[in-house]
C-alpha cells in the first residue's frame, strides 16, 4: 500500500474560523501539514480539536478561511483520508467478522454498494499490514481491544488514502497494545501522513515529529525530550516532552 503523493501540501489551512451558532470555537487558524508529516493534536476539552478534524475531513465547512487536502477541497479528497473515530459503535450481538469490518472501508469506492474482488483484495492487504490476517474470520466482538483498534486502522487503510487521522486511538487499550500500536504507526508513516488526537502525549511524542496545540487557535511545536511547563499551564494537561524555549510559529520553533 504505497501512497501516491503530489507536490501539494497534504493539508493546508489558511485564516480558518468556525463557530457553532454564536460561539466561536476556532479563530484565524493557519496550519501547513506536509506529506509524510506526523502531527499529534492536543488541547483542552472544548478547545476545538474535534472540530478541527471535522473541518479537515469535510464534515464541517469553515465560516471564514479555507481548508485544502492535497490542493483540493475536503469533500473532493475524502477518499484520500482514512479516519479512525474515537468510539466504534457496534451491536455486540451483530455477527460481523474482522474481515467484514475492514471491507467497510471500501464502500466509498463502490458505485453498487457491493464489494468487488478488488475491494476484498485491498481489505486483505490492509489486514496483513496491521498483522491481523490470521484472525480475519473471527467475530469482531471476540477480539481484544488492541486488535479491534488495529482492525479499525485496517478499515481506514483499505480505502487506499494518503492521510490517516485517528481520534484518541489509545484510550481503551493496554500498555503492550499501545507499544505495538506506535510500532505500526512508525511503519505507516513511511508512506502516509498521520494526524492523531490524544491526551497521552508522553509516549506519543517519541513518535510524532510535531505537536499541534489547539485552543481556539493552533500553534505547532516540535517534540523533544523536555517538559513544557508553559504549554502545560496554557492547555491544562500534562503535556510532557514539548520544548518551548525558542521562537514559536505555525511552522514550529526556530532553534539556534
Amino acid at each position: 500500500m504505497i501512497a501516491n503523493h503530489s507536490g501539494a501540501a497534504a493539508i493546508s489551512i489558511h485564516g480558518l474560523s468556525f463557530a457553532y451558532d454564536s460561539q466561536e470555537v476556532l479563530t484565524d487558524v493557519n496550519l501547513e501539514i506536509h506529506p509524510l508529516d506526523s502531527i499529534c493534536i492536543v488541547g483542552p476539552n472544548g478547545g476545538g480539536k474535534s472540530t478541527l478534524i471535522k473541518l479537515i475531513i469535510g464534515l464541517l465547512t469553515p465560516d471564514k478561511g479555507s481548508v485544502c487536502v492535497f490542493g483540493e477541497k475536503p469533500e473532493g479528497a475524502r477518499l484520500r483520508i482514512g479516519y479512525v473515530p474515537q468510539y466504534a459503535r457496534y451491536d455486540p450481538l451483530f455477527p460481523i467478522s474482522v474481515f467484514e469490518v475492514v471491507c467497510m472501508g471500501r464502500l466509498g469506492g463502490s458505485f453498487t454498494g457491493k464489494y468487488r474482488r478488488q475491494d476484498k483484495r485491498q481489505a486483505l492487504e490492509a489486514l496483513s499490514v496491521v498483522g491481523l490476517s490470521g484472525i480475519a474470520d473471527r467475530p469482531f466482538t471476540s477480539i481484544s481491544g488492541g486488535q479491534r483498534q488495529r482492525a479499525l486502522i485496517a478499515r481506514a487503510l483499505a480505502s487506499g488514502g494518503d492521510i490517516l487521522i485517528l481520534d484518541e486511538p489509545t484510550a481503551n487499550i493496554d500498555h503492550e497494545s499501545e507499544m505495538h500500536f506506535f510500532d505500526l504507526l512508525t511503519r505507516l508513516n513511511q508512506s502516509m501522513t498521520i494526524l492523531m488526537v490524544t491526551h497521552e502525549v508522553g509516549f506519543a511524542s517519541s513518535f510524532f515529529k510535531r505537536i499541534a496545540c489547539v485552543n481556539k487557535q493552533v500553534v505547532i511545536h516540535p517534540t523533544s525530550e523536555l517538559t513544557g511547563d508553559l504549554i502545560r499551564d496554557m492547555y491544562g494537561g500534562d503535556l510532557r516532552m514539548i520544548r518551548h524555549d525558542h521562537y514559536c510559529s505555525t511552522e514550529g520553533h526556530q532553534h539556534d
